[in-house]
């Protein structure tokens, strides 16, 4: 197996994490979106009308410990004001709001290993 580089690999987990959503049964609504503040992984529509900010993280291995301990409070409040940001800019209104983290592991074995932890902010 070649060695990837970080963005080659964070590009991967991503397009498994979409991969992930959409056989959910997700409407994918923007990927990457960007502001001067930051940037969101995915957003996605689930099936219930609720619009879900989604932080992906790719890990090749558990050095840093599980997708659980990823995404820290501070990084939840970044999360929280770039959706308010993107959700300000909006025209239509949501059912509800969440955000959710989507670990990508790969390498441990032949096929990724995806974990989706919902309501984490």
């Amino acid at each position: 197996m070649t060695t990837m580089s970080r963005n080659q690999l964070g590009a991967l987990g991503e397009q498994l994490a979409v991969e992930h959503l959409e056989s959910l049964g997700w409407r994918i609504i923007v990927r990457n979106w960007r502001c001067r503040y930051g940037e969101l992984d995915v957003i996605a529509a689930a099936s219930d009308g609720t619009v879900v900010f989604v932080e992906v993280k790719t890990r090749t291995g558990d050095g840093f410990g599980g997708v659980e301990y990823a995404v820290t409070p501070a990084k939840v409040r970044r999360i929280r004001r770039l959706a308010g940001i993107w959700l300000a800019a909006q025209e239509r209104g949501w059912a509800a709001v969440r955000i959710d983290v989507i670990g990508v592991r790969i390498g441990r074995q032949r096929t990724p290993e995806i974990t989706h932890l919902r309501g984490v902010g």
